[in-house]
């Protein structure tokens, strides 16, 4: 494990070098959605993460955000979404990010997330607890709802959608120092975990934005459920995500 481990940090930072030599140059634009965006960064991005795991391990299966899923041995399984904030990307806002999670028999043991712009590479092993550029990080002690900061984030078919996550938005502005909205949900987590913001929850989310994001976050002492309190996995596109202590104030107020 510990040279899988080595190698993703590897690839991570190389994949961070190349966002960093392209995010002026971003030659093509298409959409998934109405405001569902991809670049041919992203999808370079991604190729690269991909070609550089195939040739180690060509064994191993993959899910990641532009290429869909690759199923071979289903024991050890790769996470990455190459731009998480593709939106962001797009018009030079920064605030996005890298993530890539890997998991054996079903349980994800590490993840790595890599905010190219602020130069943050937020890292976790399980039972390891979780860092920030080699330091550990850990969850805020805001124990009120009411003096908590949080996060969130809209579904791509927001204007379609009657689950746009607008009321909950409102809601929970007036109820706490503010809802902040970013753009990248493996970043929200991340962010959440290093104690810079108390909760976030996000509805519509895929494996990729949170396989890292919530091992980052759980070993920061944080805690991720579903939105009825129950037991979260990965493939829940729906997420409530906490320093624990605001946890059950938080879900009372979400519908």
């Amino acid at each position: 494990m510990k040279n899988i481990y080595s190698f993703t940090e590897e690839i991570i930072e190389k994949a961070s070098n190349l966002i960093l030599k392209s995010h002026k140059k971003i030659r093509n634009i298409s959409y998934k959605g109405i405001s569902n965006l991809v670049t041919n960064v992203d999808k370079e991005v991604e190729a690269f993460i991909i070609k550089e795991i195939t040739s180690r391990y060509p064994e191993h299966s993959i899910i990641a955000e532009e290429s869909g899923y690759k199923n071979k041995n289903p024991d050890y399984q790769w996470f990455i979404d190459p731009i998480d904030g593709t939106t962001n990307f797009a018009h030079s806002y920064p605030f996005f990010c890298i993530s890539i999670a890997f998991a054996k028999n079903g349980i994800v043991e590490f993840g790595l997330i890599k905010d190219p712009i602020t130069n943050e590479l937020f890292t976790a092993k399980r039972n390891k607890g979780a860092r920030l550029n080699g330091n550990p990080i850990h969850v805020s002690k805001i124990k009120k709802l009411s003096k908590s900061l949080l996060a969130t984030g809209f579904p791509y078919d927001q204007q379609t959608t009657r689950m746009n996550n607008l009321k909950n938005f409102c809601n929970l502005t007036l109820l706490t120092h503010g809802v902040r909205r970013d753009g990248a949900a493996a970043l929200d987590l991340c962010y959440v975990a290093s104690g810079r913001v108390d909760g976030y929850w996000e509805i519509q989310l895929c494996p990729w934005d949170v396989a890292a994001g919530v091992l980052i976050l759980e070993e920061a002492g944080g805690k991720a459920t579903g939105p009825k309190g129950e037991k979260y996995n990965i493939f829940n596109k729906q997420i409530v995500a906490t320093n624990g202590f605001i946890h059950k104030e938080l879900l009372k107020h979400l519908k």
